[in-house]
């Protein structure tokens, strides 16, 4: 686990889940979305009119035929390797032209332009060989980074089925897939593949954790083998209390001397959930679902990720403030941590541990994106440390 800092003026030091986790000094400016302090040269605003195209022609072409629509295109998740961003733009809207982006975090400048990754003929809509709708990825520890693609785009409208949902796995230091996966075997006519995590067992190999929020599962699949098995959960960990088909099922994976353990928990479910990971490697759940402890006053969490170690960041259902949590105590307020005292405008959708050793956050205004109140210029996205903010 390395050491990663969270920006701030104070000289606190929070020892526990976050280890050597420490806040460093900061100076700032202004973000020009609320009132929060950001660093300069460490902050990223993305758009999508800043998008790379292959030339003026093609970039022409499509706009004409809308298949690009700049105010559809929305950051939702990230991951971090060596200085590079990589980000998930999903196909929620139609006009998205490609769904996997990246920019250098060395980017001189406010505005980073995002070129599609790991090239420009993986991103074609229509074709089974390429990305149709990415909505997760995670780095692993051997320089990997793997896609969930649903196959579904056009989610927020008319959602069109265009190809078998996938993993793909790309080598970060050639660019090259190196494997495709896919999960047509462990889905179901319910199945809404939301959320992707990757681990190892004790021998080295690794297992993805997909979770499916439409059928209360998580589909556990050998990353070697490309066998796999669906893993349901048991009530009431496994189901949405509200019946709601578009409830998220989140997950996250904190990593422990005594062994990894998945938290997990539908966003409308009162309460929180855990199973050690060794246990969804051998597809074992009976009695191996842990009901953590209930949400403060019921409230709903998005679990936005963790330090690489024990601490999971997470805020509340449409409030923008970011806490950490140290899972190796009890799962109550007393024990959260506030890392970001947020703004009116965006609301954290992941935060990733990476270059320069700190704690990095991707956020938007996603709530008015899916209510189509964004204006012409789309919506607002940003990308930078996170910050504990001055009293």
């Amino acid at each position: 686990m390395g050491i990663y800092s969270i920006l701030c003026i104070t000289s606190l030091l929070y020892v526990g889940a976050l280890s050597h986790l420490s806040y460093s000094g900061c100076s700032g400016c202004s973000s020009g979305c609320g009132s929060r302090n950001l660093i300069p040269d460490l902050s990223f605003k993305l758009t999508g009119q800043e998008l790379a195209f292959p030339c003026d022609s093609t970039k022409n072409i499509y706009k004409t035929t809308r298949r690009y629509v700049p105010s559809n295109v929305i950051a939702t998740r990230m991951q971090i390797y060596k200085d590079q961003a990589f980000i998930v733009l999903p196909r929620y809207k139609h006009g998205v032209p490609f769904t996997l982006a990246t920019f250098s975090l060395k980017t001189k400048g406010c505005k980073a332009t995002l070129y599609p990754y790991p090239c420009w003929g993986i991103q074609e809509e229509g074709n089974c060989e390429a990305f149709q709708n990415v909505v997760d990825i995670v780095v692993d520890a051997v320089d990997n980074l793997w896609v969930l693609d649903t196959g579904i785009t056009n989610t927020l409208e008319q959602p069109v089925r265009r190809c078998p949902a996938k993993i793909v796995g790309i080598n970060l230091k050639t660019g090259l897939v190196v494997k495709i996966l896919s999960l047509d075997d462990f889905v179901t006519g319910e199945s809404r593949l939301q959320h992707l995590l990757v681990d190892y067992n004790k021998l080295g190999n690794a297992f993805a954790y997909i979770a499916d929020g439409g059928s209360g599962a998580i589909i556990v699949l050998d990353l070697k083998l490309g066998t796999g098995y669906r893993v349901v959960l048991p009530a009431p960990a496994g189901s949405n209390p509200n019946g709601s088909c578009s409830d998220v099922l989140y997950m996250q994976l904190a990593r422990k001397p005594c062994g990894n353990i998945v938290y997990f928990t539908y966003l409308s479910n009162p309460r929180l959930f855990s199973i050690k990971s060794e246990f969804l490697q051998l597809g074992k759940t009976s009695g191996a679902v842990v009901d953590v402890g209930p949400k403060p006053q019921c409230q709903s969490i998005v679990l936005l990720g963790t330090d690489n170690g024990a601490g999971i960041f997470f805020r509340y259902k449409g409030e923008s403030d970011i806490f950490i949590w140290n899972s190796e105590t009890d799962f109550k307020p007393e024990n959260f941590l506030l890392v970001q005292k947020g703004d009116d405008c965006r609301l954290a959708t992941e935060v990733v541990a990476g270059y320069k050793k700190l704690m990095w956050v991707v956020e938007s205004n996603f709530y008015d994106y899916v209510l189509n109140t964004v204006g012409c210029l789309g919506p607002s996205m940003s990308v930078h440390p996170l910050i504990k903010t001055c009293d």
